[in-house]
C-alpha cells in the first residue's frame, strides 16, 4: 500500500534507524534519552546518529584515510543540501536534516563539526588552541544543537542556556578523552592531552584532566534547572552519569585509567537515572513548572 505522505512516512522511519544508532553505541546516553519527552526524544536521537556515524568513519571504519577524507567532504555537502532540500536517501542523514529544519540548526553548528572531525584525520598531537577548536566542533556544538530541540525549540536562543549546553559538551568530550586514553593514542595514534605523554599518565595528570573537567560540570549544572519541562530530567541524568564516571576515573589513577577499564556498572547507572528523575521533579514542583 502506498502511503498517504511518501515523505513523512520515510522521515519516520530515519528516525527508527537513528534510534538504533543511539542504542548501539551509547548506553549511558540512551537511558538518558529516555527521560526525555516523547516531542524531543527522536530530534536527539537523530543528531547523535549523525555526529556517530562521522565519528565511526574518522575512528576506523574506513580504513583508507583519504577516502575517510573524502566520505566527511562528502558528507558535509549532502547535510547542507539534505537542510536546504528537506530530503536525503541516506537515512541518518534525513532524519538529522529533518530536525535542523525544524529547529534552526544551520551552517554555525554544522561546519565546525565537520572540521573536527577532518582535523581527527589530519591532526595528531594537539596544541592548547587546537584542542579547543576540536572541543568546541566536536562536542560543544552538539550540546547546543541539542537545546535547540528542548521543550519544542524553545531554549535555542538563551544564551545562558546555550553556554550550560556547551559546557556540558566540553565536560563529555574530556571525560570521553580520559576514559578512551589507551585507544585513541595506542590504536588511533592521537593526543588529545597537549603537555602530557597519553602513555606515561601520572595520577597528578589524571587529578587535573578530572578537575578539569568538575569546572565545566559545575558551569552546566547551574543551567540545567533551567531547562523546561521534562527534558530537564534526562539532561541531568546525562550531567550525573559523566560525573561519576569522572570520579571513577579519577579514583582510578594513571594505573587505573591506562588500563582502559574503568566504566560505570549497569547498576549504577539505573540508580543515577532514578535519582536524576527524581531531583529533577522536585525542581519542576518548586518553581511552578509543568512536568
Amino acid at each position: 500500500m502506498t502511503p498517504t505522505n511518501p515523505h513523512a512516512e520515510f522521515t519516520e522511519a530515519a528516525r527508527a534507524c537513528a534510534q538504533v544508532l543511539l542504542r548501539r553505541y551509547s548506553t549511558s546516553f540512551a537511558l538518558a534519552c529516555r527521560l526525555l519527552s516523547p516531542a524531543t526524544r527522536p530530534h536527539v536521537a537523530a543528531i547523535y546518529a549523525w555526529a556517530r556515524v562521522a565519528d565511526e568513519v574518522v575512528d576506523g571504519a574506513m580504513d583508507d584515510p583519504a577516502a575517510a577524507r573524502e566520505l566527511i567532504a562528502e558528507a558535509r555537502r549532502r547535510t547542507h543540501r539534505a537542510i536546504e532540500q528537506g530530503l536525503d536517501p541516506d537515512p541518518v542523514t534525513h532524519a538529522f536534516a529533518d530536525t535542523a529544519r525544524r529547529f534552526g540548526i544551520g551552517a554555525r553548528l554544522v561546519d565546525p563539526f565537520y572540521d573536527s572531525m577532518e582535523a581527527d584525520l589530519d591532526v595528531t598531537v594537539h596544541s592548547d588552541e587546537s584542542l579547543r577548536r576540536y572541543i568546541h566542533g566536536s562536542a560543544e556544538v552538539i550540546g547546543e544543537m541539542c537545546l535547540r530541540t528542548f521543550a519544542g525549540g524553545g531554549s535555542g536562543d538563551d544564551d545562558e542556556l546555550a553556554a550550560g549546553a556547551r559546557a556540558l559538551g566540553s565536560a563529555f568530550q574530556k571525560v570521553n578523552f580520559l576514559r578512551d586514553v589507551r585507544e585513541d593514542s595506542g590504536e588511533l595514534g592521537r593526543n588529545y592531552l597537549p603537555g602530557r605523554d597519553p602513555l606515561a599518565l601520572t595520577d597528578r595528570d589524571v587529578r587535573e584532566l578530572a578537575d578539569d573537567v568538575d569546572v565545566d560540570l559545575r558551569l552546566a549544572r547551574v543551567a540545567i534547572d533551567r531547562i523546561p519541562g521534562r527534558d530537564r530530567l534526562a539532561v541531568l541524568a546525562a550531567h550525573d552519569l559523566f560525573a561519576e564516571l569522572n570520579a571513577r576515573l579519577r579514583a582510578a589513577g594513571a594505573a587505573g585509567v591506562s588500563s582502559g577499564r574503568v566504566r560505570v556498572p549497569d547498576a549504577v547507572k539505573l540508580k543515577i537515572i532514578a535519582r536524576a528523575a527524581a531531583t529533577g521533579r522536585r525542581v519542576s514542583r518548586q518553581s511552578g513548572v509543568s512536568r
